[in-house]
């Protein structure tokens, strides 16, 4: 008998530890200390609960669902336990059981504006915006200070070219807490700018580049399937249309290579196989680092290395007479730095070819779409390149790939270095 009660108020030391390093932020101390407490007193409700929802923070989604799991083994119908659940399974990328789990878990408790948050999020990921939308809107109607709700309930406003509604729910994310360089971002690109700049509602400020650690979170969750989405669904062909003239313009006229190339925003590697043939020496860059992980499968590059396009070109100390850019400068909306960078590593006769969204007018230099593309005018483009002692060997308007099934038309550009 005592050594029950010596376990149990060890367990119970155990717990309360773990709950003060929960409300200090130390998640892995409190992960431990639950886990030590389970060991002494197995099956405690609360000690599980709070042992998924530190998973959940850690990033652990497999070991907070098995953790949310024992406790509906114990308590079928513990709400937090599915909440936990839920929230797991939409990690693991498993929807169908995500939307079930909240689903059950509204229909016993459809007080808390989190699982109507986490629900939209299931709904809009399995393809149903419509129903999405309401219950985001249910969220909000509980919590108006919820400030996911009204980023993703923009997202699907913007999608859907619902722009003015889009514009409110981005500025109300960012009222509320929200990332404000990202939902800044979003906001600019559904707000329709006169030609001085003025939006329906007042000032809205064209970023002049997408936020960084947005292009990298979103080609990181993007790499596995990128190959797949970007050619069988979006019939992307880029970078074929890009590399197509570029034994021609090779600087080594007798062997048709060039001495060293660069395939900036390289993603998975699409240009590698057409490029690598006419190149001694081949170097991608990307943002992204699983993006880089496939390009590395690939065997072809001679160097991989993680950085923004325009700081690799302005501190890297190699000279490259190819440098190609396949559909990165819809990223970039300014691309004065990174043509004067370019020029800076590039040798006389050196070739710059880029594919860019073309602009629907020319009035501006560029444009940030409600696609969350940038589009640039041809006349700026011109404009760069004779700024930065390049000159025009060819430019063409093609089909980059398709949106929604219209073809996008784009802008294929081939400079060499005066």
């Amino acid at each position: 008998m005592a050594d029950a009660d010596h376990a149990f108020e060890a367990a119970k030391q155990h717990f309360i530890d773990g709950l003060a390093a929960l409300e200090a932020g130390r998640l892995n101390d409190a992960e431990a200390q639950f886990t030590a407490s389970l060991a002494l007193l197995p099956g405690r409700v609360s000690t599980l609960i709070n042992l998924a929802a530190v998973r959940m923070k850690l990033a652990k989604p497999a070991e907070a669902l098995a953790a949310a799991e024992q406790v509906l083994a114990i308590e079928p119908h513990n709400t937090e336990a599915m909440f936990h659940q839920g929230t797991a399974l939409a990690e693991l990328g498993r929807h169908d059981e995500a939307l079930a789990s909240l689903t059950k878990l509204i229909a016993l408790d459809a007080s808390r504006a989190e699982p109507w948050m986490h629900r939209g999020f299931a709904l809009h990921t399995l393809g149903r915006p419509h129903d999405a939308l309401v219950s985001y809107d249910r969220a909000l109607a509980i919590d108006p200070g919820l400030a996911q709700a009204w980023s993703h309930r923009g997202g699907i406003l913007r999608e859907a070219m619902r722009l003015e509604e889009a514009a409110d729910a981005f500025e109300q994310a960012i009222a509320h807490g929200a990332d404000a360089e990202l939902h800044g971002y979003y906001l600019a690109s559904v707000r329709a700018l006169t030609p001085a700049g003025q939006s329906v509602t007042g000032p809205t400020a064209i970023p002049t580049i997408a936020p960084a650690h947005y292009v990298q979170s979103l080609f990181d969750d993007y790499a596995a399937e990128f190959d797949h989405h970007l050619i069988d669904l979006l019939h992307y062909r880029a970078h074929i249309v890009l590399t197509e003239p570029l034994a021609e313009l090779a600087t080594d006229r007798a062997s048709g290579k060039f001495a060293s190339a660069l395939d900036l925003g390289c993603g998975t590697g699409l240009c590698a196989p057409l490029v690598k043939p006419l190149a001694d020496r081949l170097v991608g860059i990307d943002l992204s680092a699983g993006m880089l992980d496939q390009a590395h499968a690939l065997g072809l590059y001679d160097e991989l290395a993680q950085a923004d396009a325009t700081g690799y070109l302005q501190t890297t100390t190699e000279r490259f007479d190819l440098i190609l850019a396949a559909d990165v400068f819809i990223y970039i909306g300014d691309l004065a730095p990174i043509f004067e960078a370019a020029s800076r590593v590039m040798p006389r006769g050196g070739v710059f070819c880029f594919s860019a969204e073309q602009a629907g007018s020319e009035s501006h230099d560029f444009e940030l779409l409600p696609s969350l593309r940038y589009a640039h005018a041809e006349r700026y483009l011109r404009e760069l390149a004779a700024a930065h002692g390049f000159e025009v060997t060819a430019l063409s308007a093609q089909t980059i790939r398709e949106d929604q099934r219209e073809a996008i038309t784009g802008l294929f550009v081939y400079l060499r270095r005066r």
